[in-house]
């Protein structure tokens, strides 16, 4: 496939840039590649020297494989609990060795761990990119990492490839460059078969795309080919450009930023969804589910319209004003996720009802609404794009 733009110019646009770094790329047979880490900090400096008005973030992967090295284990550990304490022990030195790498430049790095519920909680998902936003204002460089130190499963993002992808649509960053030890994506696994051939842009990520990323992580990592796609996949709904690139490449940032053709260019339409749909979509486990009648299926998906009371034929689980829902239809398949007017206890109250009954049942009202149609995200937006 040739491409339809030039990369170039594609780069010298950006003006906040997202960089996910792998475990293959910042570690190797001696626990961190310390090496490594100074290069890319090299290259960082030098791309904010040139363009001062530029922000870099970076996630960076790491804590579980140097802890692992520390430690003397030839094996990731498979259990939570020894993941957490493994996590522990490597963090501290991830962060020292970004630091020292960035030191000779006097530049500042901070540290910032996240989990999923971090940003499953609107109030905590904003404060997240407040803080963020104040780092990059003072030209602090954010290293930022799953908090794997306390994460359980109900919790964890899964992989830094998906949590890039959030941050890069919380900060609303021009390009997110995700640097792995494979060239890019190919046709097929190149591991398995030598002859698999490189593809250089994808425009969608379709099933064809999928079925080109092999879903095996490497050794010391949690991700893999098909999660750097599906983390692609979610960028390109923002309407954010992303490349896969090959992290261990001499100078590949500066050169990905001179337009030479590296890896693979994922390059979005004219797209981009609103921070809050962008919260919306991407919620780890929402607080309940409200069940609809066909009418009320058939007014959001096919009308756009809000939910209301009398559309309304169920309601599981126990949240408050302001939480965050699925939507499901009479089989149960997910309609979308909103955001609810009301408690569960009194939309218990009201369903079924008109709105103009709401006050009498419950001895307020809030609005017509349960679920307004601006702070709803349809399942059918989040197949397309997410």
């Amino acid at each position: 496939m040739r491409e339809s733009f030039k990369r170039t110019e594609l780069f010298s646009r950006c003006r906040r840039v997202l960089i996910k770094v792998g475990s293959a790329i910042v570690t190797g047979p001696k626990g961190l590649d310390r090496a490594m880490i100074h290069r890319l900090s090299d290259q960082i400096a030098e791309l904010r020297g040139r363009t001062p008005r530029i922000d870099i973030l970076v996630v960076s992967s790491g804590a579980i494989a140097s802890g692992m090295y520390r430690m003397g284990l030839a094996e990731r550990p498979r259990s939570i609990p020894h993941k957490q304490a493994v996590a522990a022990v490597g963090q501290g030195a991830l962060m020292e060795a970004w630091e020292a790498a960035f030191d000779k430049y006097d530049l500042l790095v901070a540290q910032v761990l996240l989990t999923s519920e971090d940003l499953a909680n609107r109030h905590r998902y904003l404060n997240a990119r407040n803080t963020l936003e104040t780092l990059l204002s003072w030209g602090i460089t954010p290293i930022i990492n799953e908090n794997d130190t306390v994460v359980v499963e109900e919790i964890k993002f899964g992989d830094n490839d998906h949590l890039s992808a959030l941050i890069a649509g919380l900060v609303g960053a021009d390009l997110v460059i995700n640097l792995t030890d494979i060239d890019g994506l190919y046709e097929c696994n190149p591991r398995r078969n030598p002859a698999a051939r490189l593809i250089p842009v994808v425009n969608r990520v379709d099933r064809t795309i999928l079925a080109c990323a092999a879903p095996e992580p490497g050794s010391v990592g949690t991700g893999g080919m098909l999660s750097k796609v599906n983390a692609a996949r979610k960028c390109l709904a923002l309407g954010i450009p992303m490349t896969i690139a090959p992290g261990k490449h001499r100078d590949v940032l500066l050169r990905l930023f001179a337009g030479e053709e590296l890896g693979t260019m994922f390059v979005p339409k004219e797209r981009s969804w609103s921070g809050k749909k962008v919260w919306l979509a991407n919620l780890p486990k929402p607080a309940g589910e409200i069940t609809l009648d066909d009418g009320a299926v058939t007014a959001m998906v096919e009308r756009g319209r809000s939910l209301l009371p009398i559309g309304i034929r169920e309601v599981r689980g126990v949240f408050g004003i302001g939480s965050p829902v699925r939507c499901i239809d009479r089989d149960g398949n997910v309609i979308g996720i909103g955001l609810s007017n009301y408690k569960s206890t009194e939309i218990e109250n009201i369903k079924g009802r008109h709105s103009d009954e709401i006050e009498g049942l419950i001895g307020y009202k809030h609005s017509d609404e349960v679920i307004h149609r601006d702070n709803f995200v349809l399942t059918g937006e989040v197949a397309r794009g997410l």
